[in-house]
């Protein structure tokens, strides 16, 4: 068995126009009747929308390589890089503040050159103190041949399984320059393309020791903030990843194993895109709701915790409402809870949930 990197013809990579089309040809439709509908929000809307998804996507891109973080200091983080306003403000953690400031880079800059050093200063991002969980790793550089080979394996200890080996460390400095430069070239490849295949090649190089993931998706958003010619991120490819996650893996392994005809990874790729174009679509209306809300309830009076609470329940709330929950996420006691929940069912706010039976739980009246 040949690894893709290892036929000659490498990294001239082939597909089946004829095939990919179709699917190219509906994402650049659905990009446009997306941006064109931001536009078309206001100014506050279009702020909350764009808040919305980087915080799903930063949240997405660390989930996919296990890596868990909170939602609340990630919002807070991205609103306080951007100048914007949140209802509570969360402090948020070293790690994930690096994280935001390696994604709102990659966006954001998207005019700018990718060279090494922007590359391995994203890498020293993920890893501040040069330690991935307990292992050290080496920062500020791509790996070396004395850390042994680059193999992406599961399974038990004694029976592991290898899904794929990365090209030989003494040839990922040449190999990286090589794509590198491809990065960098004006060329008539459309962009939402040169994203998929950036992504697949960074991953087959694997040029770090860890974190590998997280950086080649940083790459495809660059490339995908040049697709629309915006630096206003409002879809989310890693949402759309982590829910099929095993898809994901299996796609890579495959076109990994195979030859240089990638037409099933673009088939994949673009499938994946078109569903996070979805989930926008989807999402647009929470935003929309949101601000209906609180259009209906503009002369209605709500304290710091009620409003913290409202837009919990107005965007990604898991679970259902009761006065413990409250309590707890407001760091306030039962009775002050139920205080603000009563206060809430009065003005027409908040209702028994019908479907809860004799328990006491709350839902929002739409």
């Amino acid at each position: 068995m040949k690894y893709i990197y290892q036929h000659s013809q490498w990294p001239n990579f082939t597909w089946d126009y004829a095939v990919i089309v179709p699917q190219l040809t509906e994402v650049r439709h659905m990009q446009g009747r997306i941006l064109g509908k931001m536009e078309a929000l206001g100014f506050q809307l279009k702020e909350e929308a764009i808040l919305r998804n980087l915080t799903v996507d930063v949240v997405k891109t660390a989930q996919i390589e296990g890596v868990k973080f909170d939602m609340d200091e990630v919002r807070s983080s991205i609103a306080r890089k951007l100048g914007m306003q949140v209802v509570k403000e969360v402090k948020p953690s070293k790690s994930v503040d690096d994280f935001v400031q390696m994604q709102l880079d990659a966006t954001k800059n998207y005019h700018q050159k990718i060279t090494k050093k922007r590359l391995v200063g994203w890498h020293s991002l993920l890893f501040p103190g040069g330690m991935s969980g307990m292992y050290k790793i080496r920062l500020g550089d791509y790996r070396k041949e004395m850390d042994g080979p680059m193999q992406v394996v599961s399974g038990a200890m004694g029976k592991e399984r290898v899904h794929f080996e990365a090209i030989s460390s003494k040839n990922v400095p040449k190999e990286m320059t090589a794509f590198i430069n491809w990065i960098n070239r004006n060329e008539s490849l459309d962009k939402v393309l040169k994203a998929a295949l950036a992504q697949l090649w960074f991953l087959t190089i694997h040029p770090f020791d860890d974190g590998n993931g997280r950086i080649a998706r940083a790459i495809t958003e660059y490339l995908l903030a040049q697709a629309d010619n915006t630096h206003q991120r409002f879809y989310s490819l890693s949402d759309a990843i982590e829910q099929n996650k095993k898809g994901y893996y299996e796609i890579l392994e495959a076109t990994q194993k195979g030859n240089l005809n990638v037409t099933d990874y673009l088939t994949w790729f673009l499938k994946t895109l078109l569903q996070a174009l979805e989930n926008t679509t989807h999402n647009l209306g929470k935003v929309l709701a949101k601000a209906n809300f609180y259009d209906q309830h503009s002369a209605t009076v709500f304290n710091a915790r009620q409003k913290f609470m409202l837009n919990k329940l107005l965007d990604d709330f898991f679970g259902v409402l009761t006065t413990q929950k409250w309590a707890k996420m407001n760091k306030c006691s039962p009775d002050t809870a139920l205080r603000d929940i009563t206060d809430l069912i009065n003005k027409g706010v908040l209702t028994k949930s019908e479907s809860a039976g004799r328990s006491r739980v709350y839902e929002v009246v739409m």
